[in-house]
């Protein structure tokens, strides 16, 4: 079982920054892949950038560009930097670990950017 945990949500205005961490309890290269999402209120939920175990990165074009997703594997932790933060960046933003084919899940971190 994977143990995840977000972390640096916050309140920001628009066009600020923030850095989210996502801390596992397994080392990064053994995870197949460490995914963030986000859910704004009253939509579903969406990929945002997703890191595979051997650094690979992967962006839905929509997020291209303002967002990088990173690794620090000594901390076994992944990153995202999110910035020029715009209103509808709002969410709580979740972090998935796969691994040995299943699932896992933080609570999630709660961003909200104000105009």
């Amino acid at each position: 079982q994977v143990q995840v945990f977000e972390s640096g949500g916050g309140l920001v205005q628009a066009g600020g920054s923030l850095r989210l961490s996502c801390a596992v309890s397994e080392s990064v290269f053994s995870i197949n892949a460490i995914i963030w999402y986000r859910q704004a209120p009253g939509k579903q939920r969406e990929l945002v950038a997703l890191i595979s175990a051997n650094g690979d990165t992967k962006y839905p074009d929509s997020m291209k560009g303002r967002f990088t997703i990173s690794r620090d594997h000594a901390k076994n932790t992944v990153y995202l930097q999110m910035n020029n933060l715009k209103p509808e960046d709002t969410g709580v933003y979740y972090c998935d670990a796969e691994y040995l084919g299943r699932d896992y899940w933080g609570e999630g971190s709660l961003v909200t950017v104000s105009s």
